[in-house]
């Protein structure tokens, strides 16, 4: 009786911090920071921990009792069977932007996720987290150039400016069947909040500035399934083979839509509308589909490929005003990426030598975006970098990792982003579930 009362302790303090992190990451208006974040939902997150994050993204076809795998819920089952496994980290942005003879900056910080994983059953385990799912931040500004607007009503600025994100809380079971075919389902919740401005302003006071503003609350409900099949090809080494499905998502919410005109005597609405979702605007979020495959060695190395692929031309985004494909360069497109990762361990029960105990990966990836800007393409290609220091005793570590890479070109209109984004996380081990030998 007393093991149920500390595992039912631990269990709830663990669950009031993950809706403690959930109710902060809602409040967290400013997560991210890039011109390509204006279109939709803004830029998607590749949702998985630092382990992952290493190795350029991977783990479709990953299982592992050392680290939690957010990527497919099938991986779950990988564990040692007393185990209690938690992942915490954060991630930083750092990105460099060109357009032509123009040159800027920025930097942000957030959480990249919370997670935490206890067996069920001898073969069953279950996972519970939140992650970022996508990050909108923008703010430029420009000023009229046409020299015959200029000269008849003066200066002219424009200004336009965006913030918010979505987040997915999840809560995830995984089964293995035969002790080689792993089978996972995962219930999703998102949730988040978008807000974009664009206003005009005059130098002139005669001329009353203009500010558009839109608003968007949404959440929804979807899912995700995985399976792995894991083959023996020696007595170290498996191959696996991995797949994922993630459902649609129809978002429900409302949708703030309005027109204001600022002068220094008074302040007029000029029109003010509110859009249900799901009833007069249908908008949803894509589904994805995902097939890894993976090769290892107990504790040594690891290599994994994986593909992923999803659908956004029929979200219903482009509804949504201000993004029609008539008065905007953005279209919904397919969004694809392909990734690859390597994990190297050189002696993980070295007693006497640390480097010897560290984990050192390496990943790369070329990923499309979920739109296309001006009916071209906008790619992303990175190189990933990391490693995991063990920690005490038993699989607790700290990763760190860093991720270089290209989004855009320098062409016509097209914005350069280099960046460069550094991930610190906490891999958490320990055994709760095992019976008290004196009471």
């Amino acid at each position: 009786m007393s093991m149920l009362k500390q595992l039912s302790t631990k269990i709830i303090i663990i669950t009031a911090l993950l809706l403690a992190v959930s109710f902060g990451a809602a409040a967290q208006a400013y997560t991210g920071y890039s011109p390509y974040s204006i279109f939709g939902v803004g830029d998607l997150n590749r949702q998985s921990t630092a382990y992952s994050n290493t190795m350029g993204g991977v783990g479709i076809a990953n299982r592992t009792n050392r680290y939690l795998n957010a990527i497919n819920p099938a991986s779950i089952t990988e564990r040692d069977s007393l185990s209690f496994m938690a992942d915490f980290s954060l991630h930083s942005n750092n990105k460099i932007y060109r357009q032509g003879d123009l040159k800027s900056a920025n930097n942000t910080f957030n959480v990249n996720d919370f997670i935490i994983s206890f067996p069920l059953q001898r073969q069953s385990a279950m996972m519970l987290g939140i992650l970022p799912y996508s990050d909108m931040g923008f703010d430029y500004s420009y000023k009229e150039k046409d020299p015959g607007i200029v000269g008849n009503v003066g200066n002219i600025s424009h200004m336009t400016s965006g913030q918010g994100g979505m987040y997915k809380v999840f809560v995830a079971a995984g089964v293995t069947f035969f002790k080689r075919l792993s089978l996972g389902a995962q219930f999703d919740y998102y949730f988040g909040k978008i807000e974009k401005s664009y206003s005009t302003s005059f130098s002139e006071s005669s001329y009353s500035s203009i500010k558009n503003s839109t608003v968007l609350n949404a959440h929804g409900v979807g899912g995700k399934f995985g399976l792995q099949y894991e083959q023996p090809l020696g007595s170290d080494i498996k191959l696996t083979l991995g797949a994922t499905y993630t459902t649609d998502v129809n978002m429900k919410g409302f949708y703030t839509d309005g027109s204001f005109s600022v002068s220094s005597a008074a302040s007029d609405t000029l029109y003010h509308r509110i859009d249900t979702l799901g009833l007069t605007k249908n908008v949803k979020l894509a589904s994805e589909y995902g097939v890894g495959i993976s090769i290892k060695k107990a504790n040594k190395w690891m290599f994994e490929m994986d593909y992923t692929r999803s659908d956004w031309t029929q979200s219903g985004i482009e509804a949504i005003s201000g993004y029609s494909a008539t008065s905007s360069p953005f279209k919904t497109s397919i969004s694809q990426a392909y990734r690859v990762g390597f994990e190297y361990i050189p002696n993980i029960n070295d007693v006497r030598y640390l480097v010897n105990r560290i984990a050192y990966r390496a990943g790369a990836y070329h990923k499309t975006e979920y739109y296309l800007l001006y009916g071209q393409e906008v790619a992303s290609t990175g190189f990933t970098l990391g490693i995991s220091l063990p920690i005490n005793r038993m699989y607790n570590a700290l990763s760190i990792g860093f991720d270089f890479g290209q989004r855009g070109v320098l062409k016509g209109d097209f914005v350069r982003e280099r960046y460069f984004n550094f991930t610190v996380g906490m891999n958490i081990f320990d055994i709760w579930f095992r019976k008290n030998q004196y009471d």
